[in-house]
């Protein structure tokens, strides 16, 4: 991995390392290799969404610690001569590389998963090369995404509901910034478009069409991916637009478990930790707020990135012993357990409550926020 520090932005990273990008699916995936391997896994996991973040991490688990065979879909960016492609692309190749050397079935299909001719490709591949499906993993974030139905775009929006917000945040760039941000309230056509964005109708859409496919096995799962958080971060993301989606994905997992009633099927969500992803580095108030968790949960020792959250999801959660996954009455996996826990919470609220425009750079773990946000394009921190 090459050893510096890339461009960044307004919390965006400008450049990607295609060698970089290609290693930290290696080291995530010599961790895995490293783990107990869990005999109950799935054995053909369709993976939406899967060349990053969670997505990604799911597929490594699923692969290199159950020895299940992958289907994974995502829209990815090709290189071209002027600039190299997105950090999915190498993400995805190095992915196939690794499973193909241990000899496990691995099949790529890029392209926009919100579309009917995406589904109707992994139909078809599902038929001729993979058989059906006993787990799908939802992992899906997108900015924007075309109703298949009506052709109309709809874009999600980070904006909070009834009144105006404002939060201090860091703005990451060539000299960090503590600065304050103010975001006017959503409109109705807001908070509409980003359910449809990132709420639960394409996860639905999929089962739907897969069922009528039959390429869903009897006894599957089918899991999304949604976050809560503290109430540090509730008007800016639980109670704004974003959490308006986020509760439509959580009442469509009920919906989902209802179709799948006739093969015995089950649905969830797994309500999972904040991290640094490429979406939550640009939401107001989350940079302060997982740099001061990261410190607390780093001395603590529970500080888990991807990886490690979807190892326990799968070793846990979903496939332990006892053959019961634990749910909260709104049927949701907990992961962000360790998160929650009451005194880590008091302390990050120590911690956010302490900082000031001199002294925010010691108190709150920018350094590890940077090297994850860098990790995710290929890159690490000068030593």
């Amino acid at each position: 991995m090459i050893k510096k520090n890339p461009k960044i932005k307004n919390n965006i990273c400008l450049e990607i390392d295609p060698d970089g990008c290609a290693e930290h699916v290696e080291n995530q995936v010599d961790f895995i290799k490293e783990q107990p391997n869990f005999e109950n896994c799935p054995k053909k996991v369709l993976i939406l969404g899967g060349s990053g973040g969670y997505g990604l991490a799911s597929r490594i688990v699923a692969a290199f610690a159950g020895n299940a065979d992958t289907l994974a879909v995502s829209f990815e960016r090709e290189p071209t001569e002027r600039r190299p492609g997105s950090p999915g692309y190498y993400s995805n190749r190095k992915f196939d590389e690794l499973a193909a050397a241990s000899g496990l079935k691995a099949i790529t299909i890029e392209g926009d998963a919100f579309t009917d001719e995406t589904k109707a490709t992994v139909a078809k591949t599902m038929k001729e090369e993979f058989g059906k499906a006993d787990m799908v993993i939802y992992s899906l974030a997108a900015p924007m995404r075309t109703d298949p139905k009506t052709g109309i775009i709809h874009k999600s929006t980070i904006k909070p509901i009834g009144q105006k917000y404002e939060s201090e945040t860091v703005i990451l760039g060539k000299e960090d910034e503590l600065k304050m941000v103010t975001i006017d309230e959503a409109t109705e056509e807001d908070i509409v478009s980003t359910i449809k964005v990132m709420g639960g109708e394409d996860w639905k859409l999929w089962i739907e069409y897969l069922l009528k496919e039959d390429l869903i096995d009897d006894n599957a799962i089918t899991v999304a991916y949604s976050y809560i958080g503290p109430v540090q971060t509730q008007a800016i993301y639980r109670t704004g637009a974003l959490g308006k989606a986020k509760e439509h994905l959580e009442a469509t997992a009920f919906e989902l478990t209802e179709l799948m009633k006739p093969i015995n099927g089950k649905s969830y969500i797994s309500v999972n930790k904040a991290l640094v992803t490429r979406a939550s580095s640009v939401i107001p108030a989350m940079p302060i707020y997982i740099s001061a968790l990261y410190d607390v949960m780093k001395e603590k020792g529970t500080h888990e990135d991807c990886i490690q959250q979807m190892y326990r999801m799968f070793a846990e959660k979903l496939y332990n012993k006892d053959n019961v996954v634990p749910v909260d009455d709104a049927n949701r996996i907990h992961l962000d357990d360790w998160e929650m826990e009451p005194d880590v919470q008091a302390k990050v609220k120590e911690i956010m409550d302490s900082m000031t425009p001199e002294n925010y750079k010691e108190v709150l773990d920018l350094e590890g926020y940077k090297r994850d946000l860098y990790e995710i394009h290929g890159f690490a921190p000068e030593d």
